[in-house]
């Protein structure tokens, strides 16, 4: 690091994203993309016209993508805010209702950035542990008087909890947000945007990597009641106005008008998951028993890490977390089938030779 940076940012563990790699083609199941691509509207939404109008600043209000969204999920226009990824939410929601007094609570394995933005925001935080099997303890998140982050379904477990669970979260800390990271909920959770309206305190956050095809779009958004969508508004334009590109909400839109392409794609995933689960299986894993895009496995024939490194020997990525607590398992996102039959094929060979 340089003699510049002031100390408080001195000992921060920047998030790890996944492999990116470029040093040859690898089937790429590591970092929960879809295997599907954009859809057809999306496609030709971005044309060379609008490519010819990156002239001009984008709408800041990104009135007509917040329309679309509010009218998808049944809410109220002024009920919607969106970001460049819903990293970008998770940032502003860390900023805006966590400090060293407010405080906030989240399992102690979950999405990497919670722990990165609580300490970057100097946030006095408290990792609650999960059970034995990996599910999240209600009762550590009942009447905390903390900010509440949980991804659900969780990462990387895939595991999700009930909406009557996450209901009885809201009512405990009416004075606390209750954040809930649902970016992988279109693959088989039970979406809490419903409970919006009940409760002023929750803020439910999505993101169009996953289930929409557009990892590379960088696009998320949020939805809660006017008074937080009006704090996130707050710290948006108290940063970048412009947050969202031209092009990146032309394409938001178009795939909200393509919604039942999206939908048949996370039907495909959902099915390919489960004939995955089967596979790992008969090849003498076990694994949680995922609802996301992704599934978390282990095997006792062979150690996680050495297992993902003779899979990238092999041509075919995962991800591998050094946890201790996690570091038997890898994180098997979920591609085509074709995808899925080469991790597979891959996988016999390397146990062959264990």
């Amino acid at each position: 690091m340089s003699k510049f940076l002031i100390d408080k940012y001195a000992s921060l563990e920047a998030y790890t994203p996944g492999e990116q790699p470029r040093d040859m083609q690898y089937v790429k199941l590591n970092t929960n993309e879809s295997p599907y691509p954009a859809s057809p509207g999306v496609v030709a939404g971005i044309s060379a016209e609008e490519v010819a109008r990156l002239n001009l600043y984008p709408d800041p209000e990104c009135k007509l993508l917040k329309e679309k969204l509010a009218a998808h999920y049944g809410v109220g226009y002024e009920n919607i805010f969106v970001s460049n990824g819903s990293d970008e939410i998770l940032s502003f929601a860390f900023m805006a209702f966590c400090s060293e007094q407010t405080g906030a609570v989240f399992p102690n394995i979950s999405y990497g950035f919670y722990k990165v933005y609580g300490d970057l925001y100097g946030v006095d935080y408290t990792q609650a542990k999960l059970r034995e099997d990996f599910t999240i303890d209600v009762n550590d998140y009942i009447g905390v008087n903390k900010t509440v982050v949980i991804a659900n379904p969780n990462a990387p477990t895939g595991l999700s909890l009930s909406v009557e669970d996450i209901g009885r979260i809201c009512a405990s800390n009416p004075d606390n947000v209750v954040l809930i990271d649902e970016a992988y909920i279109d693959f088989g959770g039970k979406s809490c945007v419903g409970l919006v309206g009940k409760y002023d305190n929750l803020l439910v956050v999505r993101t169009y990597s996953k289930s929409r095809s557009m990892a590379g779009a960088r696009l998320g958004f949020a939805i809660a009641s006017k008074e937080i969508i009006g704090d996130l508004n707050r710290i948006k334009y108290s940063t970048n106005p412009y947050n969202i590109n031209r092009l990146t909400l032309i394409a938001g839109a178009a795939a909200i008008d393509d919604n039942d392409y999206y939908a048949d794609c996370c039907k495909k995933v959902a099915a390919t998951r489960e004939y995955a689960k089967s596979r790992l299986t008969d090849l003498g894993f076990t694994y949680l028993d995922s609802v996301a895009n992704f599934i978390f496995a282990r095997s006792d024939k062979i150690d996680g890490g050495e297992y993902y490194r003779k899979l990238k020997q092999n041509g075919v990525l995962v991800r591998h977390f050094s946890d201790p607590l996690i570091s038997d398992f890898v994180r098997i996102t979920v591609g085509t089938r074709e995808q899925m039959d080469i991790l597979f094929e891959k996988t016999e060979k390397i146990l062959s030779e264990v």
